[in-house]
């Protein structure tokens, strides 16, 4: 009664149902009348009560409760009390014969939308006051016998009233938790989703560009040398060219192997070579090597390795390739590079090191990247010209809870020094 609640109504009650959600005014009138009728037939209804008249006092009495409940939804406690005044009126004024206890439906009314509109205590102890207060009432001033069931009908309607009124309250509050618990789960949803996509896209530029920083500055050594000794040499224009095209095919491999991942489901079938790691990594080397880098590598032998998760292996795959494509590019090709991979405890250590004593080129393409001309990254990790090498190598490393470290050797040259953990770390650590 407090609010009209959504059914599923006929096409012919669907209008006035909709009018009456829409207007509360009138369905609190409508309600009125309608307790005003309850009243007064109940008044006459009854066995004692059919030979004797309706009075005009009591017919005020009825018209003021009824009046009173358009305005309960905004004073739900004074409609109350000003109903219970008046059925405590009648109670106690009638002495022509039994009181007509019909008047307490405008109780009824107000107690239940006091108890819809507030907490559970409250309803109980409104409920119960307003009981005791009626039925006791009833029992000392009516003419009535105490044990009657006038008295208990008093008690009984408004106990009802005060329970379907909590009731009531606390199918909305439930409904409400549901709606708010569904649209809290869709904005997390929502946001979990737009994270992962920005996860996703990181990743895949940071694949990409290892791939093409990787390859491209292999293309770009061997063409410079296929077109310097073009003339003079050519059987070493031809083996240079060779060496760019074997890199660019590897590239263009990679490079379908990683957009692959973009496909849609029914698309042609991406590449399904493993990713690179630690196996493959003298094919790695060997392409630097023929571009005329001198590397070392002190690797520990696979078994005391042991078997690498797929995304340490990678990442440590793609560490060294960053790592050696920065120093061809910077430390120029007459420079050294070492390379140390090693397993302490639960940790996968990966060090690079060059000894900076290659000739540095000047240039557009290959400019020195530090004031030292070491390669040092700028503060946000980035590297000056634009570069992201490093900003990707220290991403890669935090996503396995790693850490890493890069930056000039004392002595000259550059060091960069990785460490992986190899078991996940258990929930709560971080």
């Amino acid at each position: 009664m407090d609010s009209v609640t959504p059914l599923a109504v006929g096409p012919g009650l669907a209008r006035p149902h909709r009018w009456l959600c829409a207007h509360p005014r009138a369905l609190d009138t409508l309600v009125a009348l309608v307790v005003l009728a309850l009243i007064l037939i109940g008044a006459v209804a009854g066995p004692r009560m059919r030979h004797q008249s309706l009075g005009p006092f009591f017919v005020l009495l009825a018209v003021l409760a009824a009046a009173s409940l358009v305005l309960r939804r905004e004073l739900p406690r004074g409609v109350l009390a000003f109903n219970v005044a008046l059925t405590l009126t009648e109670l106690v004024t009638n002495d022509v014969g039994p009181p007509r206890t019909s008047i307490v439906f405008g109780v009824v009314v107000a107690l239940y939308t006091v108890a819809a509109r507030t907490d559970r205590p409250t309803t109980w102890r409104v409920g119960a006051a307003t009981a005791v207060l009626l039925t006791g009432a009833a029992m000392l001033f009516a003419l009535n016998p105490w044990y009657s069931q006038e008295n208990w009908g008093l008690f009984a309607w408004t106990g009802l009233a005060a329970a379907a009124g909590d009731a009531v309250r606390s199918r909305r509050a439930y409904v409400a938790a549901i709606e708010e618990r569904a649209v809290r789960a869709e904005r997390t949803r929502e946001e979990e989703a737009r994270r992962r996509v920005a996860e996703e896209r990181l990743r895949i530029a940071r694949e990409l560009h290892d791939v093409v920083a990787h390859h491209i500055a292999l293309v770009n050594v061997q063409a410079g040398v296929a077109s310097h000794v073009m003339d003079n040499r050519p059987d070493q224009a031809k083996e240079a060219l060779a060496h760019v095209r074997q890199a660019s095919r590897s590239a263009l491999e990679e490079l379908r192997a990683t957009v692959g991942l973009l496909r849609q489901y029914g698309d042609p079938a991406a590449p399904t070579e493993p990713a690179p790691g630690i196996a493959v990594l003298d094919q790695l080397v060997d392409g630097f090597v023929r571009a005329g880098m001198r590397v070392r590598v002190r690797a520990e032998p696979p078994e005391k390795l042991g078997p690498l998760p797929g995304s340490v292996d990678l990442t440590a795959y793609r560490v060294v390739q960053e790592a050696l494509t920065n120093v061809h590019k910077h430390a120029g090709p007459g420079a050294t590079a070492e390379i140390r991979i090693a397993r302490v405890a639960d940790v996968l250590e990966v060090t690079v090191e060059d000894d900076g004593a290659g000739t540095r080129t000047e240039g557009p393409e290959e400019a020195p990247e530090g004031a030292d001309g070491s390669g040092t990254p700028r503060a946000d990790g980035t590297e000056p010209g634009g570069g992201h090498g490093l900003l990707g190598m220290r991403e890669r490393v935090t996503a396995l809870r790693g850490s890493c470290e890069a930056g000039p050797l004392p002595e000259g040259g550059f060091r960069v020094r990785v460490r992986l953990p190899l078991q996940p770390r258990r929930g709560g650590e971080s």
